[in-house]
């Protein structure tokens, strides 16, 4: 068929569509989709994508209800409630991340689904020093002592994040539970998919361990500050 045939066939559609407003609305839901469509495939990050694939799942919807596609209706029927719950439950990983920076026992909380759940005995030693790091930490119940470093943790802490990130990936101290614990933990694969579906997670948990990193060196600076008090004023017994 010639091209200018083509054309004006199609001319002919878009003018019956613009004259009837139920097939004008089909027509801008399906353009509307498919410009979504096009646009997810320059989008990096997931809670924008996940939007897009919802307004494109409308519009097809729609369309497909207008012109009867009942294959169309039903594809997308079944992937609308699947993009909503996947990105919903990401907005409430980043507000449960963000709220984590002013209290961090809020953490281990609504990470728990992600993490792995172990009793260990009063005595028991978690990691050792010079280890690889695998997994990172929370402590949910007991108490531990990371006796390298001279650091107890209570309930609610996260703990071995400096190595699970350094680039050697070993442990500075070894970990051992002084009373009964239950100690929560996530392994690197599914960290990594947390933060690929939700790069903020990874920069708000960049900032807690930031935060943990300065209150280190500020207890450091301290405890030299002490040490140096300490040495002037046997200096000036000793004069």
């Amino acid at each position: 068929m010639p091209a200018a045939d083509l054309t004006a066939i199609a001319l002919q559609h878009l003018t019956q569509a613009l004259a009837d407003p139920v097939q004008l609305v089909a027509l801008v839901s399906a353009a509307v989709a498919g410009a979504l469509v096009i646009v997810s495939a320059f989008v990096r990050t997931m809670i924008p994508l996940r939007w897009l694939a919802v307004g494109s799942n409308v519009g097809f919807i729609v369309y497909g209800l207008v012109h009867p596609s009942w294959l169309m209706v039903a594809l997308h029927a079944v992937l609308l409630p699947v993009n909503l719950f996947r990105v919903v439950q990401m907005v409430r990983l980043s507000r449960r991340v963000a709220a984590a920076t002013t209290d961090p026992r809020q953490l281990a909380v609504w990470m728990r689904p992600y993490m792995r759940s172990r009793r260990y005995a009063a005595g028991r030693v978690i990691f050792e020093l010079g280890q690889r790091a695998d997994r990172l930490y929370f402590l949910a119940e007991g108490e531990v002592e990371l006796p390298e470093v001279g650091r107890r943790l209570q309930p609610g802490q996260m703990f071995g994040e400096i190595a699970f990130f350094a680039p050697g990936r070993q442990r500075s101290s070894s970990a051992r539970c002084l009373t009964a614990a239950t100690v929560l933990s996530i392994d690197e694969a599914t960290f990594r998919q947390l933060v690929y579906q939700n790069p903020e997670f990874g920069l708000e948990i960049v900032g807690l361990i930031a935060g943990r990193l300065s209150q280190d060196v500020q207890r450091l600076q301290a405890a030299e500050t002490g040490a140096a008090a300490g040495r002037a004023v046997l200096e000036n017994k000793s004069t």
